[in-house]
């Protein structure tokens, strides 16, 4: 099931740099220079389930496809 309209936080280097909003498949888009960034669920505050931080390394030049898998630990 996708995570619709969720916010997440971009960090590189333990700060935030942007953060971008799902849409209702659960995908987004966000432009970043070249580097290597954590992202997870912005404002959480539960410990139950797992939405990051998921970490992603940026190329110069090129597109960057991922996909994560978060978990709500509702069962």
């Amino acid at each position: 099931m996708p995570l619709a309209n969720a916010t997440f936080a971009v960090e590189k280097n333990n700060g935030e740099v942007t953060s971008f909003i799902t849409d209702d498949q659960g995908r987004f888009r966000v432009s970043l220079p070249p580097g290597h960034y954590k992202i997870s669920l912005k404002g959480r505050k539960s410990s139950i389930g797992r939405f990051g931080p998921f970490e992603a390394d940026v190329a110069p030049g090129k597109m960057t496809k991922v996909q994560w898998e978060c978990d709500s630990g509702i069962r």
